[in-house]
């Protein structure tokens, strides 16, 4: 999906950062001057892939939940993209990461004040639909980062990595950890989670091969990203499952709660932990035993994919369409997928041997 210089980046792995930047209009025309330009190329699927990058956008962005260290991280790296692009930056948000209608708010109010694209991490598949697709009718460019709405309420889709890798490789982690036998449970984020619940229905898929016959998943937690709910809920699966070998924690919050609760009681190194996490929130608890491997995309890189293919849609160059190429600066050459979908590139593993070579 990219050239090879992804696994180089994802190797290289800097500064968490990430947040897809959905671009739109040019700078300095109206809203109906935008439709006109770009309504009938994105329907018919038209591009011109020299076109100069316009400067001077607006591009608005709206993270499932502001001040969660992921997410700001990952603005991190859509600003840096969006202002060497020449344009300007901006991030709105709800400070609970299952305040879908507050998102939905926010869509709205960035609609109202035009801006020229709205970069989105969608709490629920479905209900930022009505409001981005009006978005998208006042000329507005969508983009969604780390989790996806349903594709025709979007231009494009920046995922973290194929979603199959993420899931399957995942239980792969775990199930190495605890020999291929016993009781594990996930726990996840919120319940309604666009890439959370498509995750998971790889690794159940995955479950199914084999080689994990005596491997058994007992129950799916939510914790809503939250750390205490996190917390709270590791102890309860412990508390419920008192034989359990393992747990998959799919999100950055869910996987540190659950180190911070194993590494200070007895089943410290005996009830195994993996999924995905931060170097930097992990690394004391892969050197003092309770985490071995666990694994993650680089959000700052993922952020700084949005901002270009924002731009880059922004500027007519691409539309969304399938088979579609754009330049994504240090990162390579990428190419739009099915349904609008463009993969940053394979998750890294994280264990003691290397866990010290990343910063973010």
């Amino acid at each position: 999906m990219r050239t090879s210089s992804i696994r180089r980046t994802c190797a290289a792995l800097a500064a968490v950062t990430s947040l897809a930047l959905a671009v739109t209009a040019c700078g300095g025309t109206t809203k109906s001057d935008v439709k006109k330009e770009s309504g009938s190329a994105a329907s018919a699927g038209e591009a011109d892939p020299n076109a100069p990058t316009k400067k001077g956008l607006t591009v608005g962005f709206l993270p499932k939940q502001v001040n969660n260290p992921y997410f700001t991280t990952a603005d991190k790296g859509g600003q840096k993209a969006v202002e060497a692009l020449g344009s300007t930056f901006k991030e709105v948000g709800p400070t609970s990461a299952t305040d879908t209608s507050g998102q939905v708010s926010y869509v709205n109010t960035l609609t109202q004040q035009q801006v020229d694209a709205i970069a989105v991490s969608a709490q629920d598949p479905g209900a930022l639909c009505t409001a981005l697709k009006q978005a998208m009718k006042n000329g507005v460019k969508v983009v969604t980062y780390d989790s996806d709405t349903k594709p025709d309420c979007r231009n494009v889709f920046v995922s973290q990595a194929g979603a199959e890798d993420l899931g399957r490789t995942q239980i792969q982690l775990l199930a190495e950890q605890i020999g291929y036998k016993g009781e594990i449970a996930i726990l996840s984020a919120a319940q309604t989670a666009t890439n959370q619940n498509l995750w998971i229905d790889y690794m159940k898929d995955e479950l199914k091969d084999p080689k994990y016959k005596d491997v058994k998943l007992v129950k799916v937690a939510y914790g809503n990203d939250d750390a205490q709910q996190s917390f709270q809920q590791t102890q309860g699966l412990l508390q419920e499952y008192p034989k359990l070998a393992g747990i998959v924690s799919p999100t950055t919050v869910g996987i540190k709660a659950a180190a911070q609760y194993l590494s200070g009681s007895k089943y410290r190194g005996e009830v195994k932990l993996s999924g995905l996490g931060t170097p930097n929130d992990l690394r004391s608890y892969v050197k003092n035993g309770t985490v071995e491997a666990f694994e993650l995309w680089d959000p700052a890189k993922l952020g700084e994919l949005a901002g270009h293919a924002s731009v880059a849609l922004a500027s007519g160059q691409i539309t969304g369409k399938e088979g579609q190429t754009f330049e994504a600066g240090e990162l390579g050459t990428y190419t739009i997928g099915k349904d609008g979908v463009v993969d940053l590139g394979k998750p890294t593993v994280f264990d003691k041997d290397n866990i010290d070579d990343f910063d973010f």
